[in-house]
């Protein structure tokens, strides 16, 4: 268990500095209210909690080699991610919901927040994801004799530190719009948003 400080210390720094996964929840509570991104960001969790299983288990660094997955993977990811994005961008701003307000061009779709399989289906997209998770789980050790058990307490220590920090970026984003009431100024953070998304999303890819 000496690895423990340093493994939650990089755990902190790797999934909890701004990437497509915080970001995506900062922006859904900026766009939504952080009531309404709860789900979402649950989802996340869930959904990190299979990647971790999946890095665990050697599956993922097995399905990464076979030929012809990384790329399909990649537009996967990137067709996810502009979807996200966009309905962020477009989503109806909180002074206008407040105000009972028509906006353009949030009709539709864009009036729901991401869902709970929404989370799940971005963290299983989320190359960061898979590289943070291999470099803890393959970096540090906290329990050499049982491997089943140090996977377990691994993920379990990740997900206790994921909360706070998710709720974190969640309450950060809604206080953001929260502080500009002007719908104009709304919906410039939710484009800004997701314009991070998509440039979070585009540096994970390029390095």
């Amino acid at each position: 268990m000496q690895d423990l400080p340093a493994f939650l210390l990089a755990g902190l720094a790797l999934v909890g500095s701004p990437g497509p996964a915080t970001l995506s929840i900062a922006a859904t509570g900026a766009a939504f209210g952080q009531r309404r991104g709860l789900a979402y960001m649950a989802g996340i969790l869930a959904g990190l909690a299979v990647v971790m299983a999946i890095t665990a288990g050697g599956i993922g660094a097995a399905l990464w080699a076979a030929p012809g997955a990384a790329p399909v993977v990649t537009v996967a990811a990137a067709a996810y991610f502009v979807w996200l994005a966009w309905r962020i961008a477009t989503a109806p701003t909180l002074g206008d919901l407040g105000a009972g307000r028509r906006c353009w061009p949030c009709t539709g779709p864009g009036r729901r927040p991401p869902t709970f399989v929404a989370g799940i289906v971005l963290s299983l997209l989320n190359p960061k994801g898979y590289a943070a998770m291999a470099a803890l789980f393959s970096g540090f050790t906290l329990n050499a004799a049982h491997p089943v058990l140090d996977a377990a307490l691994k993920s379990v220590l990740l997900l206790a530190l994921l909360v706070p920090v998710d709720l974190a970026w969640l309450y950060a984003g809604a206080a953001l719009t929260r502080h500009f009431r002007d719908p104009w100024r709304n919906r410039a953070i939710n484009i800004g948003f997701a314009v991070l998304l998509l440039a979070s999303l585009t540096a994970t890819l390029l390095f």
